[in-house]
């Protein structure tokens, strides 16, 4: 029997500045191990954590007023489409992924994302 792999442990790290009335003027990310030599900025943001105790989804959304509509729409389809990818690989069900992908689809297209 082999011994486990040792554990490896990243470090992602995210910056936000809010103006007077805490919207937020500025986001700034970085991951320590994703080949990154500094910081990014970034006008948007989703992160979203399954609580298991809640049994439910924490989520913080946050976006710059410099986020146009337009920047908006495509963030939302990109991850629309990336959350049927990962729903597939958590998942394996294909079907489910594929309806998903196509809802992805019809938005970018309603939102000239995508022609």
């Amino acid at each position: 029997m082999s011994a486990p792999a040792a554990l490896h442990e990243s470090e992602i790290s995210v910056k936000v500045t809010l103006d007077a009335d805490k919207r937020p003027v500025g986001i700034v990310w970085s991951a320590d191990n994703a080949g990154m030599e500094t910081a990014r900025d970034a006008r948007s943001m989703m992160l979203a954590f399954w609580d298991r105790q809640e049994k439910s989804t924490m989520r913080i959304d946050l976006w710059t007023n410099e986020m146009t509509v337009e920047e908006m729409q495509f963030f939302f389809y990109e991850a629309l489409a990336s959350m049927a990818d990962t729903y597939q690989r958590a998942t394996s069900d294909n079907e489910n992924a594929v309806s998903l992908r196509n809802f992805a689809k019809e938005f970018g297209k309603k939102t000239n994302v995508i022609k």
